[in-house]
């Protein structure tokens, strides 16, 4: 019932192998930009997309998140990543239940290099 909440979440469901129920912490018209330089749009995408990358069972560590910036029912969460990806982004909707899902997910920024 909480933004953070998602970040926890998508953690446990995706250390469970559970695509779908990873999927469903996102909105039906979600953006997430994964792979990197691509997007995958939709709810079912991410759900295919998902069913991929866990189909190698990979282990999600848990990030504490940064302090979380609300806007009426809206919200953006971040975590610094432990595995060097440079910050992670997710804006987030409240729904009308009182739960939230993400609307726009950037898993990987990368810092900038000077030229």
């Amino acid at each position: 019932m909480q933004p953070e909440d998602l970040t926890r979440l998508f953690v446990e469901r995706s250390n469970a192998g559970d695509a779908a129920g990873v999927a469903a912490l996102y909105e039906p018209d979600a953006v997430m930009a994964y792979p990197p330089g691509d997007q995958t749009v939709g709810r079912a995408a991410i759900q295919a997309l998902w069913e991929k990358v866990l189909a190698s069972r990979p282990h999600f560590t848990p990030e504490e998140p940064l302090p979380t910036l609300v806007c009426g029912d809206l919200a953006l969460t971040s975590t610094p990543p432990s595995d060097g990806a440079g910050a992670r982004a997710q804006v987030v909707r409240r729904q009308p239940d009182g739960s939230w899902l993400r609307v726009l997910d950037q898993p990987e920024f990368t810092e900038p290099t000077s030229a």
